[in-house]
This record gives structure tokens, sequence and C-alpha cells, in this order.
């Protein structure tokens, strides 16, 4: 009796399953990196509270002030303290708790920007100093599936990840200080859940990944050219490249020799180049930066503000530059397969 035959699996399985083998073999990266540096944080807040106890408790006894083992200092009941601010109060006190949420939920988007720095830097490399690239390449696996698969799991598969566990952060640190005032007798759902707006930072949160997989593009582009590029040390090629050509236009500069911004180069070549894969920098293509209290940072966060940025040339060229390197990326695959 004949087999059926078997069908061509589907492109999109294909992608599929080298995701998958990403993230197996960078599980340590992509996913408890962020879980760790969250962890660190909850137990460095949990720290800084207990000194913070330890510390009133002691201006107490000395006198320097004035309360008792609930929330009275002062002679201000801070779990009526609701019910005695204006509206302007409120409002400040929203916005200083949004603040603080967002801030505790920082530590995995700062370590997301060395993870996929690394990572780029070693996905094309790593492959052939082990000469794994054979295995590979002996699979019905394009190169360009290959690379797309690195650059998705850069560009999105690991910035999902970071704030994923980057909300699970945030919402530990307000369980954390909720327990604090519960503790205290006040009310937390008042005082803390109530004033401060968790969904809503949450919710922005997230909205920052499209940003950030576009913003990314000249980074991850330029670090993975480098990678499938050079036949050692990528690292030192992936810096010293943009960072000497910076300061070659520095000399020109000096010189005199063409008349190019010093400046802007270092801002929209060699910054481009290096550092878009940290989160939060694409803020320097809007309108205003410039934070000087938490109403600010509550613009700044905003979506149209966040946003923004998709009508700025800088991240639409940068996305553009990015996708060419990736496709030089592809082509140097095919027939750099030693070291």
């Amino acid at each position: 009796m004949a087999r059926a035959p078997v069908a061509a699996p589907h492109p999109t399985h294909k992608l599929r399953l080298l995701l998958r083998r990403e993230f197996w073999e960078h599980k340590g990266g992509f996913f408890w990196a962020p879980i760790w540096a969250g962890g660190i944080s909850l137990v460095l807040y949990f720290m800084a509270i207990v000194v913070g106890e330890v510390v009133a408790r002691k201006a107490i006894a000395d006198g320097e002030i004035h309360g008792d083992n609930g929330f009275r200092i002062n002679q201000l009941d801070i779990g009526m303290l609701t019910k005695h601010m204006s509206a302007d109060d409120m409002r400040q006190a929203a916005q200083g708790i949004d603040l603080s949420l967002f801030l505790s939920g920082t530590w995995p988007f700062i370590v997301l920007g060395f993870v996929v720095f690394f990572y780029c830097l070693g996905a094309l490399y790593d492959d052939r100093k082990d000469r794994s690239v054979l295995f590979w390449k002996s699979l019905p696996v394009s190169d360009r599936d290959t690379v797309l698969s690195k650059a998705i799991s850069a560009t999105i598969v690991a910035p999902v990840i970071a704030t994923a566990v980057s909300l699970v952060t945030m919402f530990g640190f307000l369980m954390l200080v909720s327990v604090v005032v519960a503790v205290h007798g006040g009310n937390p759902f008042t005082l803390v859940w109530g004033l401060g707006s968790p969904l809503k930072i949450a919710a922005k949160l997230i909205a920052t990944i499209p940003v950030y997989a576009l913003w990314s593009l000249p980074t991850v582009g330029w670090l993975m050219l480098c990678s499938a590029w050079s036949r050692s040390k990528p690292f030192l090629w992936a810096v010293m490249i943009p960072l000497f050509a910076g300061i070659f236009v520095f000399w020109f500069d000096i010189m005199d020799l063409f008349n190019l911004d010093t400046a802007w180069f270092w801002q929209h070549i060699v910054g481009r180049a290096l550092t878009s894969v940290f989160p939060g920098l694409w803020m320097t293509a809007t309108n205003g930066i410039s934070v000087n209290g938490p109403e600010d940072f509550d613009r700044l966060l905003s979506l149209q503000q966040m946003y923004s940025v998709f009508a700025s040339p800088q991240i639409w060229v940068g996305a553009i530059a990015g996708i060419a390197m990736l496709f030089g990326a592809v082509r140097l695959r095919r027939w750099r397969d030693d070291n």
C-alpha cells in the first residue's frame, strides 16, 4: 500500500520552530535575566522600606518627630490623609505614585538592553565559532529564515518577556507598599490603589513594545551584521568601528576638512548603531524630554507623546538601515560558514 505523501511544512511553522530554538538556547537571557532583575529590585525595595521604618522609629524615639505605632506622625493621621487633601494635592500624589510604579518596573528593561545587545552580537558568530552552523545549514531552513527568527527574537520576543516581568515586578512593588500601609492601619485601596493608576501604567508599558521593535532595528541590524561578518572578536568590531568613525569625524571637523556636524553624527549614527536596543531612548526623537516633576513624567509617558516618534524620520530611516543590514547579514551567512 502506497504511503500518502507528506505535505511540506508551512513557512510559519518553520519560523515558529526557529523562534522556539532561539528561546530555549537563550532562555537564561530572555527569561531568567529579567526575572532576576525584577526579583532583586523587589528585595532592594523591601530593604529600603525596612531601613525607612527603622529610621522613622529611631527619630520618634529621639523626639525628632512625634508619632505612634500606627500611621500617625506629628498628630497627622495618614490613614485619614485623603480626606484632608485638596484636588491639586490628590493629583500630585497620584502622579507621584504612578512615577514610583513606573520606576519600580524599569529594572527588567535595563537588563533587556544588555541582553539584546549581546544576543545580537553572538547570534550569527557563535554558530560559526562552535561549528554548529554546519548542522543548522544541513536542515531545510534558509539563511533568511534563520536571520529573521533571530531578529524577531531580539525585537519582539525579548521585549514582550521583559514587559511581562516588568508588570509582575510593578504589581509586586504595589503589593509590598500596600502591606506596609495596611500594617500601619491605613487603607491601601484608598491611599495607594485608589490614587495611583497601575492598569494605566501597565497599558503604557505594553504600548511601548511596537515602538521598541522599530526603534531598535539599527542596532540589531548592525550587531548581527558584525556577528555574521567578523571572524573573531565581534564585540570589538561592532563597537570600535562606530567609535572610531565618530572620532575621525570629530578630528575632520577640528581640521575644517569638511563641514559635518559632529554632535549630529554621534547622536544619529554612533548612538543609533550602539544604543537603540536600550528602551526609552526613542524619547530623544520626540519633542522635549525634560522632566522637572511628576506632571512632566505623565506627559512624557502619554500615548500621544510616545507614538509621536512614528512621525519622526529618525525611526523610519533607522528602520530602513537596520533592515538593509539584516539583509547583508543574510548574504554574509550564506558564504561565511567557518571562523
